[in-house]
């Protein structure tokens, strides 16, 4: 089995620790992007998992490359070509301030892609499972006729399709959002997703729920699952569910509807002291993703990808680097965080 995922890689400057941005005289510099997030981590897992996207040709962008081979994930299908290497600024909250990100993303090398860039018959002829997240489509219009025209192909051979729904307000409103995701949507297997995307994508919104206030309630991520499911013919949807209540403490749990069974099954509930949160939504995609490809049944797999992206929020970067091992440790023991010897 082998996934390819297919979206931006990122230079990120971090300001150091808990400091503003700029506080400080240096940046911490290190890879991301929530589609190769997702690469990283399902090659950690021991997946067979490749990247796609498209690069300009310099020391930057290589350096990039080698972070994702390091890792193991293949990247020969990774096109070059003219423009810049995408990049954000990321300030980290504590307590009660929250963290920060300024992209910096405009004219990147992906965004000013063209549809003859990717030949998708060769791209897709070693893959099993397609992953793409709505940061895609929302990165230029080109951008969206080329995601189109991957599910088409992919949809076509029979390959599983995934999308993050990844809502991002500093890359297109809602509007927008909402008059091209749902025509993406009639080609996706399993859509990951949490309450804003739902809303701001797609025009499902949870009625009696307030991810910022902290309140949660079950029934309104049924009834948001259900509707994707009815209205797409998508065959599972998983939604995490995280609770603020500072930027120094969040609850993170998720649930996954299985449509044939009309089913939903709940994780338990981590109470997380975050170290770093960007990239745990990647990280519960890898593991649901993981999961699925595993056969595991419907309640290991939920449990195994928050217990995934729990880890990662504890972790510095972006890159997921927690083990299936590790993994599978937390969900038998409930993390109680006791020295390993």
């Amino acid at each position: 089995m082998k996934v390819l995922t297919f979206g931006e890689i990122l230079l990120r400057l971090a300001s150091p620790g808990y400091s503003r941005l700029f506080q400080k005289e240096c940046l911490e510099t290190s890879f991301c992007g929530a589609e190769a997030n997702v690469a990283v981590s399902l090659a950690v897992f021991g997946v067979n998992s490749a990247f796609l996207t498209r690069l300009p040709k310099n020391d930057v962008a290589i350096s990039a490359v080698n972070s994702l081979r390091y890792f193991g994930v293949d990247t020969s299908k990774i096109v070059y070509g003219d423009g810049r290497m995408g990049l954000y600024y990321l300030e980290k909250g504590a307590s009660q301030r929250p963290s920060k990100v300024i992209y910096d993303r405009a004219y990147s090398a992906i965004s000013l892609s063209k549809s003859e860039d990717f030949d998708w018959d060769v791209v897709f002829k070693d893959i099993d499972w397609f992953h793409w997240t709505g940061i895609d489509p929302a990165l230029s219009d080109d951008m969206v006729e080329i995601c189109l025209e991957a599910c088409k192909v992919a949809k076509s051979k029979g390959i599983t399709i995934s999308c993050d729904l990844n809502y991002r307000k500093n890359l297109w409103s809602s509007d927008k959002a909402k008059s091209i995701m749902p025509e993406l949507m009639q080609f996706v297997d399993v859509c990951i997703a949490n309450e804003e995307d739902a809303d701001k994508t797609l025009g499902i919104a949870a009625k009696n729920s307030n991810e910022e206030r902290g309140k949660l309630d079950k029934s309104d991520y049924i009834s948001i699952s259900n509707e994707i499911c009815r209205k797409f013919g998508c065959e599972y949807v998983a939604i995490t569910l995280r609770e603020s209540f500072s930027a120094s403490i969040n609850g993170w749990s998720g649930l996954l509807y299985n449509a044939k069974k009309e089913k939903v099954v709940f994780s338990p509930n981590y109470k997380i002291h975050l170290v770093d949160r960007v990239g745990g939504g990647d990280s519960f995609a890898a593991g649901l993703i993981y999961g699925l490809i595993c056969g595991k049944d419907d309640q290991e797999v939920i449990d195994f990808a928050v217990a995934s992206s729990c880890l990662k929020q504890t972790m510095e970067g972006d890159y997921n680097r927690a083990t299936v091992q590790e993994i599978e440790q937390l969900i038998c023991q409930g993390g109680n965080g006791r020295i390993q010897r």
